[in-house]
């Protein structure tokens, strides 16, 4: 694969590699997505609109310049924004790769940061010199002008131009809680959403924060996933249950919607209403209960995105897989190329999409929750 380094949501050259429920791998033109289902399926995105939550400044004690990414919070209020999860570095910024970033000056609970307008305390430290909790200053309104004035989008070094916010906002895009973009709904345009009325696939959304995708050190990157709120909206629950109703299948825009939906239905299998935390990590001993499908952007072995796709196929397959991403020089990252992942038969899902008309190349098949949150690590805090 190599690195899509321009920030376009939709190139008319991009491609969709799709996996079958049965270990047949295609390779189509990403706007041949909706092709790919069958009525009465039915597809939720998440519509959270990403947060400018890179935020440049000084720490006070030592005058020594930082960056600072927002990592998390516990809620999707809007009013509560003066508590969250955050990732420190030294001097410099997107242009080097986050793993060779200096790390910050020595920290120590009650250290105060000047963030532009911004002005925040260090409310303890999170068994990592770089993850802390940062309590901010001022009522909620001031925070929130004080990110708009002076956050950018956490951005890293594949991409070589500073990204403006819009770059980083799906077609969907609503209440401001994602840290990072939630990517794969790039693939989402008024055009696509029309596309799948016209086939009778039904479309929904929730909102999930969606966190970090590196934090530039291996143990903090262990722990990814940390724990991400989400709100599956009532319209939303019945637009499942109704799918469920009719044999259709839950087709997920992204691996937020499979962090969210599958911890929704962890308990019963059914999916409620309402906002919840989703604490787990999944990965391949997971039992998928809602998802029968995925389409993510294109991920790297050992990264967590890539472990959650192991929950819908085999290792195998995903080897071959990776060998065909690589071949085929598809693009990786937040704009790059999509994969379009059905949960293997084995697994229960029997369903293959409708096709009729469409053409792709084929590939013959081959024989043969651990809770992260950070609050977890900081109990004494006052937050």
């Amino acid at each position: 694969m190599i690195a899509a380094s321009d920030p376009v949501q939709r190139p008319p050259d991009a491609k969709l590699l799709f996996v079958s429920g049965r270990g047949t791998i295609e390779h189509w033109p990403r706007s041949a997505f909706s092709s790919l289902l069958r009525p009465g399926d039915l597809v939720v995105a998440n519509d959270a609109a990403t947060l400018p939550a890179s935020l440049f400044g000084n720490h006070v004690p030592s005058r020594r310049p930082i960056e600072v990414r927002l990592a998390g919070r516990r809620s999707l209020d809007l009013s509560q924004v003066r508590y969250f999860f955050a990732v420190m570095f030294g001097a410099g910024d997107f242009r080097i790769r986050t793993e060779d970033r200096l790390p910050p000056p020595a920290c120590k609970p009650g250290d105060r940061l000047e963030l532009g307008p911004l002005h925040a305390t260090v409310a303890c430290l999170l068994n990592h010199p770089r993850l802390v909790l940062l309590r901010f200053d001022g009522s909620p309104r001031k925070i929130w002008e004080g990110l708009a004035r002076h956050g950018r989008p956490i951005q890293y070094s594949h991409i070589g131009e500073p990204l403006a916010l819009w770059d980083t906002w799906s077609p969907i895009a609503g209440p401001p809680v994602a840290f990072e973009p939630p990517s794969a709904g790039f693939i989402l345009s008024w055009e696509v959403l029309a596309s799948l009325a016209v086939r009778d696939i039904q479309f929904a959304t929730i909102t999930h924060a969606a966190g970090l995708s590196s934090m530039g050190d291996p143990t903090l990157d262990a722990r990814l996933p940390l724990d991400e709120p989400y709100f599956v909206p009532a319209s939303t629950a019945k637009a499942i249950q109704r799918t469920r109703t009719r044999n259709g299948r839950l087709i997920a825009i992204g691996t937020t919607v499979v962090r969210a939906l599958e911890h929704a239905a962890s308990v019963t299998g059914k999916i409620p209403a309402g906002e919840g935390l989703a604490t787990q990590k999944i990965g391949p001993c997971t039992r998928l209960r809602a998802v029968d499908a995925l389409l993510s952007g294109t991920h790297e072995n050992g990264t967590s995105h890539y472990e959650l796709l192991r929950a819908f196929v085999a290792r195998a397959t995903l080897s071959r897989m990776d060998d065909q991403l690589n071949k085929r020089r598809y693009r990786t990252h937040e704009f790059g190329d999509s994969i379009l992942v059905e949960r293997a038969v084995a697994n229960g899902n029997a369903h293959s999409g409708d096709r009729s008309g469409a053409r792709a190349e084929s590939l013959p098949v081959n024989a043969g929750g651990i809770s992260t949150h950070a609050e977890r690590y900081c109990r004494e805090c006052p937050a």
